[in-house]
């Protein structure tokens, strides 16, 4: 399969790489052929050809050095999903390895085990009973009789279901010029504080100029966290007084921004869920007052959602669409004991793409979302 084909190699031991290597034509046994080629020609008098040296177009023949540098991104990406998700990983590859054990043929009894697993992952019911059809009509098209052949089918299926319908790219929405303004929302305790300081870092350590606005003035601590991070990282952090107005906490962080063209306005916000009226006032002054100030902003609005918390995350992030237009998600927390299917559920229920995803505690553990690598992190130990 094209998906497990492409990253197949960033498993591969020392041993199969050397193997893989003496297979491969070198160069020096195509410079010889060549020179073979030449000198046959002239011996047989033909009429004169020009014999193509491939050696002087060898540009067409060998990556870029921007595909290969893209190339060795992909995999130290792939390789640190794999490395960071071995907790989400287990509980899914115990359930898939049961199976495997259990049916030695895919009938209708495999399927509804199938469906159990994938359900308890937290890939939602939709989402399992579309895959599931889909996978009942393969097995006939392709006559796959052992789940072990349908393994990678299953992974097949679910790239598929994730990319339909042209999904936006997983980019952020940065700002050739002018501040970029990022908000954040989410309920208390998904990781909201932590992912923008995450970011800062991130922005931080590719040249950018960032500040965070404590916007999230009602809840006790919530601004002195931002504070304590703000001073690890070197970042500075606007705020107001303990239960003041997080609108003016935007003006005051935007129009800092535009005085001394700083690129990366962070903006955390409450996350009282439970009172959605005044949450939906509070946001909605929020977006105004940022819009009056810098038109067209905010550039990104990302819901964090816990991927520990699975199905309640996302009632959650249902709920915040009705709040608030959303476009992109933050997966925090995916290194802990997240059941993995959160990703095709929230694609599937809410539309939004994922675009950051939290893969442990460090700052530069917060990483852009690649769903191949996602898969394969899942995955990869299943072939």
């Amino acid at each position: 399969m094209g998906l497990f084909n492409k990253f197949k190699k960033f498993f591969q031991t020392e041993e199969e790489k050397q193997i893989e290597a003496t297979i491969q034509p070198t160069e020096s046994i195509l410079d010889d052929e060549l020179e073979q080629a030449q000198v046959e020609l002239q011996q047989n008098h033909e009429a004169e050809v020009v014999v193509h040296d491939w050696r002087t177009d060898r540009e067409d023949f060998e990556p870029s050095t921007e595909i290969r540098s893209e190339a060795s991104s992909q995999e130290v990406l792939a390789n640190d999903y794999h490395d960071k998700m071995g907790k989400t990983r287990s509980g899914l590859l115990a359930g898939f390895n049961d199976l495997m054990a259990r049916f030695r043929t895919v009938d209708e009894e495999y399927f509804e085990e199938l469906e159990d697993i994938l359900i308890m992952a937290d890939v939602g019911v939709k989402t399992v009973m579309e895959l599931t059809d889909q996978l009942r009509h393969e097995v006939k098209v392709r006559n796959v009789k052992d789940p072990k052949d349908l393994n990678e089918v299953i992974v097949e299926k679910m790239y598929e279901i994730y990319q339909r319908d042209g999904m936006q790219s997983p980019d952020l929405n940065i700002q050739a010029s002018g501040p970029t303004v990022i908000l954040f929302v989410g309920v208390n305790g998904v990781g909201k504080t932590t992912t923008i300081a995450k970011l800062a870092h991130r922005f931080k350590k590719e040249g950018k100029s960032v500040i965070m606005a404590a916007g999230d003035t009602f809840r006790a601590g919530a601004v002195d966290q931002l504070q304590v991070w703000g001073d690890r990282l070197g970042v500075e952090v606007i705020k107001t007084k303990p239960n003041g107005d997080p609108s003016a906490v935007m003006f005051d962080a935007i129009d800092r921004a535009k005085k001394e063209s700083i690129d990366i306005v962070l903006c955390d916000t409450a996350g009282r869920l439970q009172n959605k009226v005044n949450l939906m006032n509070e946001l909605d002054k929020i977006h105004r007052i940022i819009q009056r100030e810098l038109p067209g902003a905010p550039h990104e609005t990302l819901l964090v959602v816990d991927a520990t918390t699975g199905q309640n995350g996302l009632s959650q992030a249902k709920s915040f669409t009705e709040v608030t237009p959303i476009s992109g998600v933050v997966l925090s927390k995916v290194d802990g004991t997240a059941k993995g299917g959160i990703v095709l559920a929230i694609r599937a229920e809410i539309g939004t793409p994922v675009k950051l995803i939290g893969l442990g505690e460090k700052p530069e553990d917060l990483q852009r979302f690649d769903v191949e690598s996602y898969l394969y992190g899942l995955f990869a130990d299943l072939f």
